[in-house]
């Protein structure tokens, strides 16, 4: 599997990594460590197969001249039957061109497409935590809507991620492209 993620400059990075950490040590959630490395994002795609030398390649003419764009994050949700927290931004404009453009440009890839991200299908967020019983993601709601306000930040750059290896509770799957946008 692959996924195609949006990434921050390294205020917002740090301050979602906190979040992580916060609720590992209030033993809410074991996020932080189901990913090896994993660094906070935004997903854009998710493929089940790549051609990943081809894609890479065209990821760097594609976002060669993508501007780098704030982002503000105002919303903590869950998903209904998966049992996940997550921080979620203002959808803009900028946002949504910027998701549509990617997959008017791969579409070729759709085949092999999570049509969860597509175009109209796709909801953007940050998880927070994931894989909670029910008691476990109240807890979490209010430990983040008690300590998490209003958040800017900044998408900054743009990767690929590969999954390596998958386990019950943790997988390792490294970014293994990344560009920086203007």
């Amino acid at each position: 599997m692959y996924w195609v993620i949006a990434l921050f400059e390294k205020e917002t990075e740090a301050l979602i990594s906190n979040i992580w950490e916060d609720l590992r040590e209030e033993s809410i959630s074991y996020y932080a460590d189901e990913v090896k490395d994993g660094r906070p994002h935004l997903t854009l795609a998710s493929y089940k197969k790549l051609d990943k030398e081809n894609y890479i390649r065209q990821m760097e003419t594609f976002y060669d001249n993508k501007q780098s764009f704030e982002i503000t994050f105002n919303h903590i949700g869950s998903f209904l039957n998966y049992n996940t927290l997550f921080l979620s931004p203002t959808v803009t404009e900028k946002l949504l061109d910027f998701h549509t453009d990617h997959h008017k440009h791969f579409d070729t890839y759709n085949t092999e497409a999570n049509k969860l991200y597509e175009p109209g299908q796709w909801i953007p967020h940050i998880t927070l935590a994931n894989k909670l019983e029910p008691d476990q993601l109240s807890k979490a709601f209010h430990y983040c809507v008690d300590r998490v306000g209003l958040t800017k930040g900044r998408v900054e750059e743009v990767g690929l991620i590969e999954l390596i290896d998958q386990k019950p509770d943790s997988m390792e799957a490294p970014i293994i492209y990344s560009k920086k946008l203007k």
